[in-house]
């Protein structure tokens, strides 16, 4: 059953778990507490002291080599996230855990600083929230992304933020100053204008107008914003894509992308459950419309494919992409962020 401002009500085990614990319930004299979740399960946060901080990567799929994620976790609770599984590696479950057990990177600001000042470093533009939104909810209180971005401006690092909340507009006056030198560009994910859906699918996130607003008072202050229309979920929200550019375009954005729903590991088996909850009748035709997609699967990890499928539907959703951009003017002049002004941090870092 569904638990309102959550994704999920399930808790998958941990698949590197030696052990699994199974509840059996007693016939003559069950106890609905032992098996039900609670109703309203608490956001719990720990603090983690990282020893490093920028992830890299080598994929062919993404525009960027490397990333930073503030937080593990993510308290928005979409429960279509593909950064779900890697909450299997802090020994917790990519369900229910992954939404209400979090993990904020405190010491993020001084690991950053001592990794940009290594004699090995090359500046190139970093992306946060490339795996979990570095402006959730608990940013608020930790305000770590922002120590991140400090850093950034301080020395000069060129950066992309991606979110899908309106929170990033409290950092407006230094995301504006550091656009002005060429060093930032943000990218607002919107996956529905619909309210309903979003409530659903994405529970805890801002709405899709919402959304919107904060690309136009982005854009107002001069910070190059595009839109990231992801992920398209076949028979679900792939019809709003037109109207999803075509929002972002009179909202202020200069660039726009998509990726088709992806699925990994323990993902496909919470979407599945999701869709039975609030679309039964539907589900059937969905998860049908993803195999053909993703050759007969519901996910496909090739590079090159897997964040845009293959075969008649995921053709189809790419042509009407490239029509509307080209209606629209999109991707037509997309901000190139300067590493020409990176000032390396001193030797003296303070971590001694």
């Amino acid at each position: 059953m569904a638990i309102k401002g959550r994704g999920t009500d399930q808790n998958p085990h941990n698949r590197f778990a030696p052990r699994v614990s199974v509840i059996e319930i007693d016939a003559s004299n069950p106890d609905p507490a032992a098996t039900s979740p609670p109703t309203h399960p608490a956001t719990a946060v720990r603090v983690e002291r990282a020893r490093s901080l920028i992830s890299y990567n080598d994929s062919p799929d993404v525009p960027f080599d490397r990333s930073i994620n503030p937080y593990r976790g993510c308290e928005h609770g979409c429960v279509y996230c593909f950064a779900r599984p890697t909450h299997a590696y802090l020994d917790l479950s990519p369900g229910l855990d992954f939404e209400t057990q979090l993990v904020a990177k405190t010491n993020a600001a001084e690991i950053l600083r001592a990794e940009l000042a290594k004699p090995s470093y090359r500046c190139a533009p970093i992306t946060l929230g490339a795996n979990t939104d570095p402006y959730q909810p608990i940013e608020k209180q930790y305000r770590i992304t922002r120590q991140i971005l400090e850093v950034l401006w301080e020395h000069r690092h060129p950066c992309t933020i991606i979110t899908k909340s309106q929170l990033i507009c409290e950092d407006l006056t230094l995301l504006a100053q550091m656009a002005r030198e060429k060093l930032l560009k943000v990218m607002l994910s919107v996956t529905t204008l619909d309210d309903d859906l979003k409530r659903k699918l994405e529970p805890r996130a801002a709405s899709g107008q919402a959304r919107i607003n904060a690309m136009a008072q982005l854009a107002d202050a001069g910070i190059p914003v595009g839109v990231l229309a992801a992920p398209m979920i076949p028979a679900l929200n792939d019809h709003e894509l037109e109207n999803i550019l075509t929002a972002a375009k009179q909202a202020g954005a200069e660039s726009a992308g998509y990726i088709l729903l992806r699925l990994p590991l323990e993902v496909s088996e919470l979407f599945e459950a999701w869709l039975q909850e609030h679309f039964p009748l539907r589900a059937a035709h969905v998860l049908s419309l993803i195999r053909q997609s993703r050759d007969g699967k519901t996910y496909d990890s090739q590079f090159h494919s897997r964040m845009r499928g293959n075969g008649v539907f995921a053709d189809l959703l790419a042509t009407r992409f490239q029509r509307s951009c080209r209606a629209l003017h999109l991707n037509e002049n997309k901000t190139v962020l300067n590493s020409d002004r990176f000032r390396v941090p001193s030797a003296q870092l303070g971590l001694w």
